[in-house]
């Protein structure tokens, strides 16, 4: 069997009604409550983990029709970056891993519709890479990138990106 295409998502976890649901915001977005739909994602990401990566692309998938549908996304998806920035979360690297992509996937929007808790979602961000009680290197140099990343206005730097990517390209 062949690895499942970019349209597939992990929903089977979820009832018949739900998957349905989803399934529809994924195809049309403005023809489903986007807010019921960001509800579901975020109660089950906040309740799974391991789903909280799923979450992330599926809102991303969902966003790509037009920003309007990312008017309901905002205050959820905040919410979820959030829980993923808590200490506890800084601790697993997966979990770094998934809110420095989707800082870099979605951030520059979520700034432009609520700086006020992009602000919020930094200082935690800050004191996580500051603070660090047992932060792997990795998870360090992830957190360094998505606050100099934002910090040049949502862009990498030339000096940046070798700084960063040098090893991995090489």
């Amino acid at each position: 069997m062949g690895e499942p295409s970019r349209e597939e998502y992990k929903i089977q976890s979820f009832d018949a009604e739900t998957q349905q649901l989803l399934k529809t915001a994924l195809k049309d977005p403005g023809a489903v409550d986007l807010e019921k739909v960001a509800n579901v994602i975020v109660d089950h990401s906040l309740q799974d983990c391991v789903f909280s990566k799923e979450a992330g692309r599926m809102c991303y998938a969902i966003i790509q029709v037009n920003n309007m549908p990312m008017m309901a996304l905002v205050n959820p998806v905040y919410d979820c970056l959030f829980r993923l920035a808590q200490p506890d979360s800084l601790n697993k690297e997966e979990e770094v891993d998934c809110l420095v992509l989707q800082l870099h996937r979605v951030g520059e929007q979520l700034e432009k519709m609520n700086g006020q808790r992009m602000d919020e979602l930094f200082v935690l961000i800050r004191d996580g890479f500051l603070l660090p009680t047992g932060l792997s290197s990795l998870a360090q140099l992830l957190l360094l990138e998505i606050i100099e990343f934002r910090a040049a206005g949502w862009k990498t730097t030339p000096a940046a990106h070798k700084y960063y990517y040098s090893e991995v390209s090489d």
